[in-house]
């Protein structure tokens, strides 16, 4: 099964686009209409993208692409699952967006794309799916121009230790073994009528700072936070406007963790 992690995870992502773009938790209508998906944890480290040439790394169907869009960014989008990436192309359509989307793995983007961008970006739930940082990170450099910027925001290893419940920890910190599940629903809505196979791996902070700078790339920002944007947890509560966490942890676990880097 491992071996075949990029056509498990591609069909897994395949099944669930049609239950997000109909869920709540993507908020299609207001997508429309024209509400912004980027969320304050990553707006600041983005700042004013009016004019830059951005790459979205693992985009899903391009919500965020296209808001990055909206606020002037020349924007290009990349995605394993070819459906999310003909809807992103669709929704760019619709609303008149200059936005580029190409379905690839990360692994093959340089295959893809020869552009180098101002900015790289992604954020939750991303590098998860990935083997291996240390060739993630060695394409956000080379995807980047000289002093461009890698802006990432991503959920907490700590919060992936647990089982689903979060009743006790289940899974190692560090990365080791591959983690293979299959799952009923979507995190975006759990009584969707899918159920998928996935591989996926924990990946530590020291690992992530140890591939980005291996690659090049000098971190000048880090913050980690006690709430998520989104509640995609089980059990979630939402404290403030646009921010969840999990009931019975309170406060008291990181969900989340950012950081800014530029090419050296």
């Amino acid at each position: 099964m491992v071996d075949q992690y990029l056509s498990i995870n591609k069909e897994s992502w395949n099944q669930r686009v049609e239950s997000h773009l109909e869920s709540d938790f993507y908020r299609m209508d207001d997508f429309l209409a024209g509400w912004n998906s980027i969320n304050d944890i990553e707006a600041p480290l983005l700042g004013d993208v009016r004019n830059k040439t951005l790459l979205h790394l693992q985009c899903h169907f391009g919500q965020d692409s296209l808001s990055l869009a909206r606020m002037g960014a020349q924007v290009t989008g990349i995605d394993l699952s070819d459906e999310a990436i003909e809807v992103g192309k669709s929704l760019a359509e619709r609303l008149k967006l200059d936005v580029r989307f190409f379905a690839t793995d990360v692994y093959s983007t340089r295959s893809v794309l020869n552009d180098q961008f101002d900015v790289v970006f992604t954020s939750y739930g991303t590098i998860g799916w990935l083997p291996d940082l240390d060739k993630w990170a060695k394409v956000i450099v080379d995807s980047l121009k000289p002093g461009g910027e890698f802006v990432m925001a991503e959920f907490h290893p700590v919060a992936w230790m647990f089982d689903d419940d979060f009743n006790e920890v289940k899974y190692r910190y560090f990365k080791s073994e591959p983690i293979e599940e299959t799952e009923e629903g979507t995190y975006a809505d759990t009584s969707a009528p899918i159920k998928t196979k996935y591989v996926s791996w924990n990946h530590s902070l020291g690992e992530v700072f140890r591939a980005l700078q291996k690659a090049g790339l000098s971190v000048n920002f880090f913050n980690e936070y006690d709430y998520s944007p989104y509640p995609c947890f089980k059990d979630t509560v939402e404290v403030e406007k646009g921010k969840h966490r999990i009931e019975k942890m309170g406060d008291k676990i990181p969900l989340v963790y950012a950081l800014k880097a530029v090419k050296e």
